[in-house]
């Protein structure tokens, strides 16, 4: 995959959820107007805090591209972590939280109804099909990041791309979402009680609860800083086996974005081979650039005596 490739991927993504998300947004408050649905209104929510949070993620990516300066010399890549879990809180407070206070409101209103549920369904299966072309461009683009083939659940826990995160989670919400709407819908018109429109109404909120508490603890992991996989670990320090070196004395890693990187390493040379530090230090940058030609990676190497038994303090 080519670095641009590399730098880009969860990008589009982003832009297919949020036309999926403009259309879906629109035809949701056609049906709630027509309909009175609660979970029509809750799915309407849902939408319009997508499409925020899409524009947020689009700003995130844009403000993480500025250069480095002498205030943040290592640029703002973790803009994008931040914004993600800007996003992440409002999927919770905007999404969640209030469309289950509106939903169970209506849950114990006894004048709630729900009016022209056939054309309700007809928009909710429409909705179906958009959200879920825009969740097999989320697929597609998991796909290629995950080159280690990795099972889909261990991938969005160890991946340090936050906007694919956040679009897997927010399209399967909306297409769980929508299927949980329909039935509410389906059921409330087949009993004539309203009952079961305001109570997926609910459980569509409870969803996008558990979603945005499930983002927030990644990304807060992803901001606090965490480094590089096992697999990029592993490409890492082979750079480092070298007949030169007597010893690795540590090496340690943190992710500043997706494909920032900052790397640091203490190491202990050979007596004969000291003099040749800088030369042996500028080859090991070499290599690692070369294994990693998709990442934007900062290397500071060290030259070190090893003391066995040494505790950093």
């Amino acid at each position: 995959m080519t670095k641009e490739k590399k730098k880009d991927s969860g990008m589009l993504s982003v832009i297919a959820a949020l036309a999926a998300n403009i259309l879906v947004a629109a035809s949701k408050f056609v049906g709630y107007a027509i309909s009175g649905s609660a979970a029509m209104l809750n799915e309407s929510i849902h939408s319009v805090v997508d499409c925020s949070n899409q524009v947020l993620l689009l700003v995130g990516d844009r403000q993480a591209r500025k250069q480095a300066t002498t205030t943040h010399p290592f640029g703002q890549a973790r803009a994008k972590y931040f914004y993600s879990t800007v996003v992440a809180m409002m999927l919770f407070f905007a999404g969640g939280a209030l469309g289950v206070m509106e939903a169970t409101q209506k849950l114990f209103h006894p004048e709630h109804t729900v009016e022209n549920t056939w054309l309700v369904m007809a928009i909710l299966l429409v909705d179906i099909i958009i959200e879920s072309s825009s969740l097999r461009v989320a697929f597609k683009e998991i796909r290629e990041l995950n080159t280690e083939h990795l099972p889909l659940w261990r991938f969005l826990h160890e991946s340090r791309h936050s906007e694919i995160l956040i679009i897997f989670a927010e399209d399967t919400c909306a297409v769980i979402g929508l299927l949980l709407a329909m039935a509410g819908t389906a059921l409330s018109h087949f009993t004539g009680n309203p009952f079961f429109d305001a109570f997926s109404g609910v459980l569509i909120g409870l969803l996008l609860c558990m979603a945005a508490l499930f983002l927030a603890r990644e990304f807060y992991s992803l901001i606090i800083g965490e480094s590089a996989t096992e697999h990029d670990l592993k490409i890492l320090r082979r750079s480092f086996e070298r007949e030169e070196l007597s010893r690795l004395i540590n090496l340690k890693t943190i992710h500043m974005s997706p494909t920032d990187i900052l790397v640091t390493a203490k190491i202990d040379l050979k007596e004969q081979f000291e003099s040749q530090s800088p030369s042996i230090i500028n080859d090991i940058e070499r290599h690692i650039r070369a294994d990693f030609p998709h990442y934007k990676i900062y290397i500071y190497v060290e030259v070190d005596d090893y003391v066995e038994n040494y505790r950093q303090r």
